[in-house]
């Protein structure tokens, strides 16, 4: 095709020698006419390739970014990601060279706007751009509610918004607060979605930075950039102004309602995490079926789940005591067993075991064994290694304890065998506990039993 030729002759041409022939010195310096200031729903418009750079090169693959006279395509920006979609170029011929538009970003030096994309388009093609409709729309409506909900949290609550994250499921603010109720977040979301439901027009100006200024120490402005020139105002009626380079609704009732999702304590205050529009209604949409799943599970309507789980509880902890109690038992019976196999030699009884699930579902069982050897028979000592399973490689743990009748200091011993052998561990007199690697496991134990056999 006519349009690409130049660039597939040799794709690892320089970008200058793409794009700047004598006939297209003119178009390079030309900044962008971002198109989104005006119409925040245009998503169709016709511009010329005034620049094209190499991005990056992998694979033989290049990623490329164009620049064009005019766009409507939104980079990314103040929380804001950037808007997807397509540049459609017409050859002569009558064929179509479509371009997929994986990123777009601002050069805040020359004011121009990048669109990235695996296509080189030489400059001076003629292009028709195609903006993706529902992710722009998506994108309306969660920042204009941003704005919405900001200014609710300053009304409510005196809460600033530090800030905004809009993310692909939901978007958060960060609020310059050091808490904030369920009661307050009830009222908030309430005056929000009051906004929204009386339509209120949504109004785009252009205000100099003197008036801007004037504004903001009235208290009639929210925030001002730290930059100089004229700024574009929006605004909510009779509700907020803001200045702001986003895409946003022509009425809040376009935003179709806000919903807060939670709120978190951070390091600069409380996040709030919000949906808007269609995601809130998906959000729904998947809250009822999670919570009609969980009522089926427990075969309880949906409406009962707080008492059903309530109940699952109460009934859960029972059975924790129980099994605890149950556990204690069987523990006892074992170490009395290990006691009656186990003879005394030298003047000690060293019961020496290696325990894996199921036998011993964790360390605690082992310690819990431990526990009743030396309660429940004199001139004894538990040694005990437990591991999750007999070939698992990571360090395993060891038990050492002795029956009140014998006199060596189980922490003491334990710290120092284990650290000749790559491990750590201490405790008290009559029980320690610790880890070493399973490399050095058995080497660790013999000296253990050496110890307390003297």
């Amino acid at each position: 095709m006519t349009i690409v030729a130049s660039c597939c002759q040799n794709a690892r041409a320089s970008a200058a020698s793409l794009c700047r022939s004598n006939l297209e010195h003119d178009l390079y310096n030309t900044m962008t006419d971002r198109l989104y200031y005006a119409d925040s729903f245009l998503t169709n418009f016709d511009a010329t390739v005034t620049d094209i750079q190499e991005l990056s090169r992998a694979n033989g693959q290049s990623l490329w970014r164009i620049a064009l006279d005019r766009s409507a395509f939104y980079p990314t920006s103040g929380g804001q990601p950037y808007d997807t979609g397509r540049l459609i170029a017409t050859a002569r011929s009558g064929a179509e060279l479509t371009a997929e538009i994986v990123g777009v970003e601002e050069d805040e030096g020359d004011a121009r706007v990048w669109h990235h994309t695996s296509k080189p388009l030489l400059a001076g093609t003629p292009v028709r751009g195609e903006i993706d409709t529902a992710r722009r729309l998506d994108h309306i409506q969660q920042h204009s509610g941003q704005h919405l909900l900001s200014a609710a949290f300053v009304q409510i609550c005196g809460a600033p918004t530090v800030s905004f994250h809009l993310g692909e499921a939901s978007s958060t603010i960060d609020l310059a607060i050091d808490s904030l109720t369920d009661a307050a977040l009830q009222q908030v979301e309430a005056l929000s979605n009051q906004v929204i439901a009386e339509d209120r027009p949504v109004a785009v100006t252009v205000a100099s930075r003197e008036q801007a200024e004037a504004w903001l120490a009235a208290g009639e402005l929210r925030k001002l950039p730290p930059r100089s020139g004229d700024l574009r105002i929006v605004e909510i009626a009779d509700f907020d102004r803001n200045a702001c380079g986003g895409t946003h609704v022509n009425s809040t009732g376009q935003i179709g309602g806000l919903h807060l999702r939670g709120a978190e304590k951070v390091k600069q205050g409380i996040r709030v995490e919000f949906v808007c529009g269609l995601r809130a209604m998906h959000a729904a949409r998947v809250d009822f079926h999670a919570l009609t799943r969980t009522a089926r599970l427990l075969s309880v309507g949906f409406r009962e789940l707080p008492e059903a789980i309530l109940r699952l509880q109460a009934e859960a902890k029972q059975s924790a005591k129980q099994m605890q109690i149950l556990t204690a038992e069987l523990a006892g019976h074992r170490a009395e067993e290990l006691i009656r196999q186990t003879p005394i030699e030298g003047g000690v009884r060293v019961v020496r075991l290696h325990l894996t699930p199921p036998d011993a579902p964790d360390a605690a069982y082992a310690k819990l064994l431990a526990s009743k050897l030396t309660a429940r028979s004199e001139r004894t000592v538990a040694l005990l290694s437990w591991k999750a399973s007999e070939t698992a490689q990571e360090a395993a743990t060891v038990i050492f304890a002795r029956s009140s009748d014998l006199a060596f200091d189980c922490g003491t011993l334990l710290r120092e065998t284990l650290a000749t052998h790559g491990g750590r561990g201490g405790g008290s007199k009559d029980m320690a506990q610790g880890s070493v690697p399973s490399k050095h496991l058995e080497t660790a134990l013999n000296a253990l039993n050496q110890s307390c056999s003297r």
